[in-house]
């Protein structure tokens, strides 16, 4: 649903009680104000107060019907911001990684030639909403590991070789309100570039985590006097 100026208004002052109370520091509340203004729809909004009390109600957050998110990408407004740590990656015969906390630039460049590379997005922040990663390979290959709620453009040619995107997931979620949108394009000659949905460890562990709460839960339970929980 579009959003009204006076829904972005509300969000702004939510986002101004929360700076002033000292639940957010001045350049996540500066990025999250700058995020509220351009935001076009109510889905856009909802993640930047998701973890924020109403002003005056602080046991009440402003979240409407909207279950909160877990996991890595909880919070994809906080993850959106701030200076590049790395703009581009180069391998001849060798390779290079990019994973763990690290931040993209707006425009990433790799190139690799009779070597390949890995570029980890999964648990990365992001210099700009918008970010354009270009791969290029000659007779070698990179792989491009997102999170499963990203919102990524995949828009490659492959030349006797491939550039493509798969998964090995069993359900496909749509991308998060508020996520940055990646676009992965380039070239692969005699080689390949692949972007894989994958979920981090961490959120491995917690979804086997939640499984395993609610098989528990599930249980008869055989001591006296109890009751069967279902």
């Amino acid at each position: 649903m579009r959003a009204s100026d006076a829904e972005r208004e509300r969000v702004a002052e939510t986002l101004r009680e929360a700076v002033a109370e000292g639940r957010l520091e001045m350049d996540e509340f500066e990025q999250r104000l700058d995020a509220t203004y351009k935001a076009r729809t109510h889905g856009e909004l909802v993640p930047l107060v998701r973890d924020l009390p109403a002003p005056g109600e602080a046991a009440r957050p402003v979240t409407g019907a909207v279950a909160p998110r877990k996991g890595a990408s909880a919070n994809w407004p906080a993850r959106i911001g701030g200076e590049a740590t790395s703009s581009g990656a180069f391998a001849f015969w060798g390779g290079f990684s990019r994973k763990g906390r690290w931040t993209v630039a707006s425009r990433f460049t790799a190139f690799a030639m009779w070597g390949g590379g890995e570029i980890d997005l999964r648990e990365a922040h992001f210099a700009e909403r918008e970010v354009v990663i270009r791969c290029f390979t000659i007779m070698g290959g990179m792989q491009v590991t997102v999170p499963p709620d990203l919102d990524v453009q995949v828009s490659g040619l492959g030349i006797m070789g491939g550039f493509g995107e798969h998964s090995k997931l069993d359900d496909e979620p749509e991308p998060a309100p508020g996520s940055p949108r990646v676009k992965v394009t380039g070239f692969a000659l005699m080689g390949g570039v692949g972007v894989e949905r994958k979920r981090s460890k961490a959120e491995k562990r917690r979804l086997r985590e939640q499984q395993e709460e609610r098989l528990r839960l599930r249980k008869p339970d055989t001591g006296d006097g109890r009751k069967e929980l279902g």
